[in-house]
């Protein structure tokens, strides 16, 4: 919260103790929705429902549509039923249909039984899509157009309904049968002739996605055209809706989070961090801890297979937590490289060769710079022996290198098999290489040190 939008917060609250409302009233109208709903965010429930009650009903419902799902949910079964369907009414459909998904049973019953037969079959038929899909992020709120209208019929017709439109920049044109066919820019329907029809001047090279459609791909489509709103179709390519910008930035701020959880060995959790309890928090945790843990038992089991050689070459154990260190943090970057060139759609599963043969390079001379650089320390400065430190040199380089093949393939393997490739980053890849790094270390060094 900023500074201005913190002393706005303070103004209220004092207000409110001193139970000065008609000034409230007017202070709060002249606020930007967005800082209040921030403020009402914080605010317990006894308060934010008087300030939204004290608000204008428009501006009530724009700062409602602001609200994180919990926070609507709060208000919502906590408003009479008039001051709920005024809000319903004015919020976006998409914004209603997110509220709905989250709301108990008996609440959504009540909200379809007041609602009118068309608007009760569309909330029925949206709240079947898959929670992940195109279908669950779409709204009904564009601007469609026939291809016979002529631009003028066009521009008054967006005059006519545009204010209860979600986006009037790109609008859509169908046929009769509700098929997409075309579309048009609001810029160029103002700069063309007002005789001339839509048929005439809408494009019809079109980019669109199906509702079934997974949202990750659709974030991938508003990357990769940098879109505004992207069009919904069905099977039979009937127009069902529009996604806005607005909506996959939510979508991919999501993912990365959940991404990062992953990454950190975390289940995902949409829920925020001091919402959450701590029961919550540690069983989100605990059973990725409780299978490394159980992984890290083999790299246990290594250096036991090699007591013997520990016990006659003792300095050998000094160098393991650095060798364990730098194929664990060389898999760790590489890993994370490739993932998130994987999200950004620059890396396919058909590079896998690519990627496996770069990081061959890049591995071969960051492990051959460790290596000297270690050669040199452990026999000038710290007087180790030259052989110790041909064997702790030259398995530094076999370390990295491993750490950054596995640390490459994992994720695209992961994604072969329909894996989050997430999942394959610095936790798993570390314990993988720490009991890689020990068999070659060991296994080196019995060989060259029998």
């Amino acid at each position: 919260m900023n500074e201005t939008v913190e002393l706005q917060e303070q103004d209220i609250l004092l207000l409110i103790q001193e139970k000065k409302l008609a000034i409230l009233k007017g202070y709060i109208s002249e606020m930007n929705p967005v800082d209040l709903a921030e403020i009402l965010e914080d605010l317990n429930i006894q308060d934010s429902l008087l300030l939204l009650r004290l608000m204008p009903k428009e501006l009530g419902a724009e700062v409602f549509s602001y609200f994180d799902v919990d926070k609507q949910k709060e208000i919502a079964t906590r408003i009479t039923d008039a001051e709920l369907k005024y809000i319903l009414d004015e919020l976006y459909f998409d914004d209603m249909i997110d509220l709905l998904e989250e709301m108990p049973a008996e609440f959504v019953a009540d909200v379809l039984k007041n609602a009118p037969y068309e608007e009760r079959r569309l909330i029925n038929e949206f709240l079947q899509y898959p929670e992940d899909s195109a279908g669950s992020l779409m709204t009904i709120e564009y601007v469609d157009l026939k291809v016979n209208m002529t631009v003028a019929e066009a521009i008054d017709h967006i005059r006519a309904i545009g204010m209860t439109k979600e986006t009037v920049y790109t609008c859509y044109v169908t046929s009769q049968h509700n098929k997409l066919v075309g579309i048009v820019s609001l810029r160029t329907l103002v700069t063309e002739d007002r005789e001339k029809t839509i048929g005439e001047i809408m494009g019809t090279e079109m980019i669109s996605v199906h509702t079934l459609d997974d949202r990750e791909e659709v974030a991938e489509v508003f990357k990769k055209y940098n879109f505004l709103a992207v069009p919904v179709v069905d099977k039979e390519y009937r127009l069902t809706g529009i996604i806005t910008v607005d909506d996959i930035m939510e979508v991919i701020e999501e993912e990365a989070t959940e991404d990062f959880q992953k990454m950190a060995a975390m289940s995902p959790t949409e829920e925020e961090y001091l919402d959450a309890g701590v029961m919550t928090l540690a069983k989100n945790r605990v059973s990725w801890l409780l299978i490394l843990m159980i992984s890290g038992a083999f790299t246990g089991a290594v250096v036991k297979g090699y007591s013997d050689l520990l016990s006659k070459v003792t300095v050998l154990a000094v160098f393991v937590p650095m060798l364990m260190n730098s194929g664990g943090n060389a898999g760790s970057q590489s890993a994370t490289l490739i993932i998130r060139s994987m999200s950004l759609g620059e890396i396919e599963i058909a590079d896998f060769l690519k990627v496996i043969s770069k990081e061959a390079g890049v591995a071969l001379l960051c492990g051959s710079t460790l290596a000297v650089v270690n050669f040199f320390r452990l026999v000038f400065i710290e007087r180790i022996d030259v052989l110790i430190a041909f064997v702790v040199s030259v398995t530094l380089i076999l370390t990295v290198m491993m750490a950054e093949l596995i640390g490459g393939a994992l994720p695209i393997i992961a994604k072969k098999f329909n894996l989050d490739p997430a999942i394959m980053a610095g936790p798993v890849i570390t314990t993988i290489v720490d009991a890689g790094s020990l068999m070659i270390y060991f296994g080196f060094a019995q060989a060259v040190l029998r």
